[in-house]
């Protein structure tokens, strides 16, 4: 999207702004901000969404638009689609755009998916590569989100070996299962992958384990992933391969 921009008319945007700012409105005047715990996504420069209430309302109308180049974890975003702003939320990372994703639609429920547009995420495997290239970390994360996955955040990665995220299923009516997630975008594949992911499995007490590749993998990697017997759930009796290897142009 490109936008062409009058200098004059973004100086009387901004004195605008300045007037609107100067009386605040009437629903926050003398109110104190306070955090609401379930707001709270523990992205370190998170701010409350009273903060961008004043801020939003101060500054616009319905029907503008809110511009956030920096977005984070989206809470200008959110805001702005509860007080019927339209809004254009920026950053570098997949990390930040799949937060917001899932924010909206957990806060506003699957439908808002149609009353936006999300750019600059792999729609090929020759995006998935360029992504991977840039920045393996964005491309593991949007590799697990693939598979309906939670993936772990950068701090948990690093104590945990082989382990890009989970997929986490009702085992029965008071247990969840869970599925252990691997990624790889390199080219040089082997069947110690799978072997490997199957000891992650074990040793994380999950019921499955489930490796994401970039590359085709070899045929090894298949029968290894075969050899490795079946998950039967509980619930319904349907029995899973215990091990298995899909692609990002399978997915």
């Amino acid at each position: 999207m490109m936008a062409f921009f009058d200098r004059r008319q973004v100086r009387l945007a901004v004195q605008t702004a300045r007037k609107r700012s100067a009386t605040p409105p009437a629903s926050s005047r003398g109110a104190p901000l306070r955090w609401r715990t379930s707001c709270r996504l523990g992205y370190p420069t998170q701010k409350p969404e009273a903060l961008l209430e004043r801020i939003i309302e101060a500054a616009s109308n319905e029907g503008d638009v809110v511009l956030d180049p920096f977005c984070g974890c989206g809470t200008a975003v959110a805001v702005a689609q509860r007080m019927r702003r339209r809004w254009i939320g920026v950053d570098i990372t997949f990390f930040a755009v799949d937060l917001i994703d899932k924010r909206l639609r957990d806060t506003y429920g699957e439908g808002v998916r149609s009353t936006y547009e999300v750019r600059g995420i792999p729609r090929d495997l020759d995006g998935a590569r360029a992504l991977f290239a840039s920045n393996p970390f964005d491309f593991e994360r949007w590799a697990v989100s693939l598979v309906g996955g939670q993936p772990h955040e950068r701090h948990e990665q690093a104590g945990d070996r082989g382990v890009d995220g989970w997929v986490r299923f009702p085992a029965n009516a008071a247990e969840t299962g869970r599925v252990v997630v691997s990624v790889k975008g390199g080219r040089q594949l082997n069947p110690a992958m799978v072997r490997d992911l199957r000891g992650t499995t074990e040793s994380q007490r999950a019921q499955m384990g489930l490796l994401v590749t970039l590359e085709s993998p070899t045929r090894g990697m298949r029968d290894e992933a075969r050899r490795s017997g079946t998950y039967i759930h509980p619930l319904t009796g349907r029995a899973y391969p215990l091990l298995q290897v899909v692609t990002i142009a399978e997915l």
